[in-house]
């Protein structure tokens, strides 16, 4: 397989394979949260075992609270982060439909992450496990490393994309009050309205809250 877009540079024209693709093979472990019976969070440590155009999958035993939570639920979401500090981390974030595969994939997932092997030793103790795979659901990359940041919203499956952060309206009249209040410098006033550069922008609202004009909307 081709090296990952993450080491070729390529940011601004990737696809959710690739994406999904690093979060698999550079990050691996992630976050990932589910919901108990109180309706209140509930986070663990997963690894990312395989991904392909059909989503993420990871595997569990039957045994764990969070394989009931997902079974009940049906829904997960998770983060990712690879980086040595804020300043240099790419993260990865991801919710969406869940569903049980069963034991079919366990045999592709255990060559690909031999350790597996490690904390299941024998052929008996692995019968508690089984694979699971987010298959539907949308995501988001977020880039420190670079100045001005960088942002790329992915769906998987049949996911609608949703519109997120924020746009400037016909309201504007181009005064450039948001411009000292941007944090990452992404409007751009060469057009009127303004218009955010939206694979840049923090999403802080700055701009929505300094506009005298009221011509910043959210989106989402």
């Amino acid at each position: 397989m081709a090296a990952p877009f993450y080491l070729k540079k390529r940011y601004t024209k990737v696809n959710t394979n690739e994406i999904l693709y690093f979060l698999e093979q550079q990050i691996h472990s992630v976050i990932m949260a589910t919901v108990d019976d109180s309706g209140l969070p509930v986070t663990c440590a997963i690894d990312i075992m395989d991904s392909d155009e059909k989503g993420l999958y990871f595997l569990t035993a039957k045994g764990k609270g969070f394989y009931n939570r997902l079974k009940k639920n049906g829904y997960a979401s998770l983060t990712g982060i690879k980086g040595n500090d804020t300043l240099s981390c790419v993260a990865i974030s991801v919710c969406g439909k869940v569903q049980e595969m069963g034991n079919a994939p366990l045999q592709r997932l255990f060559i690909k992450n031999p350790y597996v092997k490690e904390i299941y030793p024998t052929k008996e103790s692995r019968q508690a496990l089984t694979v699971f795979r987010l298959y539907e659901g949308s995501g988001e990359w977020f880039d420190l490393s670079k100045k001005p940041i960088e942002r790329v919203s992915f769906t998987i499956g049949n996911q609608e994309k949703e519109m997120q952060g924020y746009e400037i309206t016909d309201k504007c009249t181009g005064c450039k009050s948001c411009k000292v209040a941007c944090p990452q410098n992404c409007i751009d006033f060469t057009v009127t309205p303004a218009a955010i550069k939206q694979e840049n922008c923090l999403h802080c609202g700055n701009c929505l809250r300094v506009c005298p004009q009221k011509a910043v909307v959210r989106r989402g």
